[in-house]
């Protein structure tokens, strides 16, 4: 049995993987700022202990929407759905990203993702203490 396989590797896995995709959405965000009628979005929150039991929330799949494109398949992101944000601001041309907002969510999942990181890495060196090395 290798360290991956472990429960509670997977699950800080899950949630590496969740935060890298919840920054990439939110990267979408910010360079949309100016967008006539672009909505923001943003994944669902990250649930751990469901994680931990194996349980995914919902899978995110691409999908070709055209019969002309590529398509692609489903690197990352794991166990998450997306829904739009729901902005008490719009721009008089239909665009509803504060960037006030987004910089901020911007800045907790970086602190969430560091934090997730951490957590990987004082486990291994826990577990390799205890082997011994």
């Amino acid at each position: 049995m290798g360290i991956g396989n472990l429960e509670i590797f997977q699950a800080i896995k899950a949630r590496l993987e969740w935060s890298q995709s919840r920054q990439k959405l939110l990267a979408e965000n910010v360079a949309n700022a100016d967008t006539p009628g672009y909505k923001g979005r943003d994944l669902v929150k990250f649930d751990f202990e469901n994680a931990l039991n194996g349980q995914a929330s919902n899978s995110m799949a691409t999908v070709t929407t055209n019969a002309r494109h590529i398509a692609a398949r489903n690197t990352g992101g794991g166990s998450a759905s997306e829904f739009a944000v729901q902005s008490y601001e719009t721009t008089p041309n239909g665009n509803g990203v504060v960037l006030e907002d987004e910089m901020m969510k911007v800045a907790a999942n970086q602190m969430d993702y560091q934090a997730a990181a951490s957590l990987y890495a004082r486990s291994v060196k826990l577990l390799r203490t205890a082997l011994g090395r």
